[in-house]
């Protein structure tokens, strides 16, 4: 697919003059990326390369966390049974493992003797959907539940929230989801995206919102809060997966979660990195690519119960269980998305009206509900639209979507909602659900919606470039500074680079089973005696086109290679050009 390239506009001279010295004479280069992430003085750098725990917010500039304290406080002292609900993602999950482990610590979980304290509850994908259910609030009632702490979810329960109110129940939502226009009757409702709320940083995730009930809770009862801090590698993870920008106090977050992740992880956690064979230090990639996949696959294919039992479980024989069940689960999650996926790249392939179509909504019956999301994302790979692929679930409609750079697949989705029985999410990324007799009305609203707000740009994949860079700069010295631009993630990306006028040797090949990677070597004619290494996934067939002697472009992360003990620089190509 052909992407286009867009080198972003560089600082000015003086500036990058001015602020490189102010950094004891840091590369000018990394200085202007700096710059471009408006870290425009010394304090900034501070604070970006050095981040404090100072930095994260006082709870209670949270609207409605005083009232969401009072409460938890009081079912403790009342010795009331407290159920802790989450999604069954990522997000959910670790919500969920941070909120009752954290919680456990000072109150008991109900079992054995104890007949009141805490429980978890991960409703199942299939028999209640996403979300509060009737379902979970029937389970509190039936088992004398008097409060609820719902996480990364119940912003839109309007109904479910006034049911749970007849029944005697409690709720403090925990959630970061766009409100709709009403706001639930909870005790109290925590979510940043609350026009009412007056919180300075409005990206946490789910997680991070349990996070601040803990903190304000601990504060509140004058306890230690670095007992708090050591479930921030959960929160890292939740941060990571739920693809929010990892900017400000998020970045804080996953600085220290990561640290605790690669000095002493969890035992869930040490399991699952053990299982994958993950030796080496753990990044934000990793985080997404290896954690992430393995806690959804719990909720994808089974429940996202086990994925919790892994989280919290605190012996390594029942730890290895888990890990090992789950493994299995994504294994089979993998296979599955990779079929439907062939799938529905065919339903493209043989159908020329939809070739030409802004939009993709695919629906089939029989497809599995559990990978739906990432068949959109696998969709997009290929066929750069706003794409939903749609499965039946309880005789209704049920999809999941996803977006292309710039494009508010939420915003589109709400101008269709009179076709929707619920829906949800975020900019890039949305569920729904529908009656499927108003599919291919849907389909057909949703087409006009895209077709009418998208731009020509937004439907060509585009690579941003920070700077451009000679091979000759790059060492271990460049590099290190380099790493501390870590933890990254949206809105503060990984650096990309772009070398022009860039050469072949012989020790170029197409690798992998399939040979759709590619390695090659690399050099430029000024430093012919210095070379690179480049690993391309998915770039195989470009080689055809290459020969040496022949100049040709770039654009790469910068990334450490560890083989056999030994750690080299080596180049993550992201695209090639003649």
């Amino acid at each position: 697919m052909e992407k286009r390239w867009q080198i972003k506009e560089q600082a000015n001279t003086e500036d990058i003059k001015k602020l490189s010295g102010e950094l004891n004479g840091l590369d000018k280069t990394l200085t202007n990326i700096l710059l471009q992430r408006n870290i425009d003085t010394f304090i900034k750098a501070k604070a970006f390369f050095r981040p404090s725990l100072d930095e994260i917010h006082d709870p209670f500039l949270m609207k409605d966390m005083d009232r969401a304290v009072e409460r938890l406080q009081k079912a403790i002292a009342n010795k009331e049974s407290i159920l802790v609900y989450g999604d069954y993602d990522v997000d959910g999950t670790t919500s969920v493992a941070l909120v009752y482990s954290y919680l456990k610590n000072f109150y008991p979980a109900i079992g054995g003797e104890n007949n009141y304290g805490l429980e978890y509850y991960i409703p199942d994908r299939y028999a209640e959907g996403y979300g509060i259910s009737y379902q979970g609030i029937d389970y509190a009632a039936n088992n004398d539940f008097k409060l609820i702490i719902a996480l990364d979810c119940g912003i839109k329960a309007i109904e479910k929230i006034d049911y749970a109110s007849e029944k005697g129940i409690d709720f403090i939502i925990c959630d970061h989801h766009r409100p709709g226009s009403e706001i639930p009757k909870a005790v109290a409702v925590l979510d940043q995206k609350r026009e009412d709320c007056n919180y300075p940083y409005k990206e946490l995730s789910g997680c991070g919102v349990g996070f601040k009930l803990m903190q304000a809770w601990t504060q509140k009862e004058g306890k230690d809060e670095s007992k708090l801090m050591e479930y921030l590698d959960l929160l890292a993870v939740s941060t990571c997966a739920d693809i929010v920008p990892i900017t400000e106090e998020n970045r804080v977050f996953v600085y220290y979660g990561m640290k605790a992740i690669n000095e002493n992880p969890r035992l869930g956690i040490k399991t699952m990195l053990e299982l994958a064979k993950k030796e080496n230090e753990l990044t934000t990639t990793d985080i997404v690519f290896t954690i992430a996949p393995r806690i959804n696959a719990a909720g994808r294919i089974e429940t996202g119960k086990k994925a919790v039992e892994m989280l919290v479980e605190e012996t390594s024989e029942k730890a290895l269980e888990f890990g090992n069940h789950i493994n299995d689960l994504n294994t089979d999650r993998k296979e599955l998305d990779k079929a439907i996926t062939l799938e529905a790249l065919k339903m493209i392939d043989d159908d020329k009206a939809l070739q030409l179509k802004k939009s993709a909504v695919l629906f089939k019956k029989d497809w599995h509900k559990g990978v739906i999301g990432i068949v959109a994302s696998r969709v997009i790979e290929t066929y750069y639209r706003p794409t939903i692929i749609l499965t039946e679930s309880n005789g209704m409609a049920t999809g999941s979507a996803r977006s292309v750079s710039g494009f508010d697949v939420y915003d589109a989705i709400d101008a269709c909602s009179y076709l929707l029985d619920q829906f949800g999410g975020h900019m890039y990324a949305a569920g729904m659900s529908m009656k499927i007799e108003n599919v291919a009305a849907f389909t057909q609203k949703f087409e006009e919606v895209v077709s009418a707000q998208i731009t020509e740009e937004q439907l060509t994949p585009k690579i941003g470039i920070d700077s451009k860079l000679c091979l000759s700069q790059i060492n271990s010295k460049f590099n290190g500074i380099l790493k501390q631009f870590d933890p990254s993630g949206p809105n503060n990306m990984r650096p990309v680079f772009m070398s022009e006028n860039v050469f072949i040797t012989s020790n170029s090949r197409k690798i992998g089973g399939d040979k759709t990677h590619l390695r090659l070597e690399v050099f430029q004619e000024e430093y012919p005696d210095l070379k690179f290494n480049c690993i391309g996934f998915g770039l195989g067939s470009i080689l055809d086109e290459l020969d040496e002697g022949m100049p040709f472009s770039i654009v790469y992360n910068i990334e450490e290679n560890h083989w056999r003990g030994t750690t080299t620089l080596q180049l993550n190509l992201k695209d090639i050009k003649l």
